[in-house]
């Protein structure tokens, strides 16, 4: 029975790790740098979202409510029983078990979900509650399979601090809205949605752009001042990440406004490797040891 059982843990396990390969090569690379346990779980998380995503962005079917509901009511279950027949719900439950994940995470992040479903146009305050929702507590749950990688069973599950809570949601929110100015022209074309305040669908001037630039940049400067913090393997991991969004950010601040409307950038593959790997390097030059990082508590 316990061989059984195994045997599932470990198809749910690769059925997330195929979901995350075949939807962002990004994620990918950053999560190449991660030890097993951490790069599983990572996986998972990944792999919850993504389907929640395609169901209200690919999928938006009359249908698309009830299916979202539907995978929201499987990861609830999942999560008190810690099984599912959804093999990516039941990846996720074993991740959340292990790290701590629970409803302050998954709430948040169904909730915005369902706003894709009927909000067209945000304002400063919806804008900021989808952020939260759809990235932020996505950075949270990264950052609780993190400090709990190897955590022995049986220990108590280490929480954050509020400086490292901090840092992973502007985490979260920077490669969030990057994806927004990536996206601007599919989301206003096939979906009719813009997420910036005062920004409308299929329109944005140099002075919007700016304004969404220093935004971003802010996000990411609070990110890395929390990075030094993350043990060693998911600090490399993040570090190649921030890489890649960061070479983003700079050629999305080249392009004129209109061009950022008419096409998705992308880094090819040869780039994005060369980029990983100088991010990692300068990451590794700066030192620090696997230790558990300061302000981590554990649970009793």
């Amino acid at each position: 029975m316990q061989e059984a059982a195994t045997l599932y843990d470990r198809t749910a396990a690769r059925a997330s790790g195929v979901v995350l390969a075949g939807y962002s090569t990004s994620f990918g690379l950053g999560s190449r740098l991660l030890g097993r346990r951490a790069r599983r779980d990572i996986e998972a998380v990944y792999a919850l979202v993504r389907i929640a995503d395609e169901v209200v962005d690919t999928h938006r079917g009359a249908d698309a409510g009830t299916l979202l509901d539907e995978l929201e009511a499987q990861t609830a279950r999942a999560l008190v029983s810690g099984y599912s027949t959804n093999l990516v719900v039941h990846a996720f439950a074993g991740a959340a078990a292990h790290a701590g994940i629970g409803h302050a995470e998954i709430d948040p992040f169904f909730a915005s979900m369902r706003a894709d479903l009927t909000v067209r146009v945000h304002d400063r305050e919806s804008y900021e509650r989808y952020v939260y929702g759809s990235a932020e507590v996505v950075g949270l749950m990264c950052l609780a399979v993190f400090l709990n990688a190897d955590r022995a069973p049986g220990e108590p599950v280490r929480r954050a601090d509020a400086g490292l809570v901090l840092g992973a949601r502007a985490l979260g929110a920077a490669f969030q809205k990057i994806n927004f100015l990536r996206d601007l022209g599919a989301d206003a074309g096939d979906l009719g949605r813009c997420y910036f305040p005062g920004v409308q669908p299929g329109a944005l001037d140099r002075r919007q752009l700016g304004e969404i630039l220093a935004e971003i940049e802010h996000d990411l400067r609070v990110a890395r001042g929390a990075l030094p913090r993350l043990p060693r393997r998911a600090r490399l991991a993040v570090a190649a990440t921030l890489g890649l969004y960061d070479t983003l950010l700079a050629r999305l601040a080249d392009t004129p406004p209109e061009e950022l409307l008419d096409r998705r950038l992308r880094l090819g593959g040869a780039r994005k490797l060369a980029v990983v790997l100088r991010s990692v390097a300068g990451e590794a030059r700066l030192g620090g040891h696997g230790s558990p990082a300061p302000g981590v508590r554990a649970d009793a």
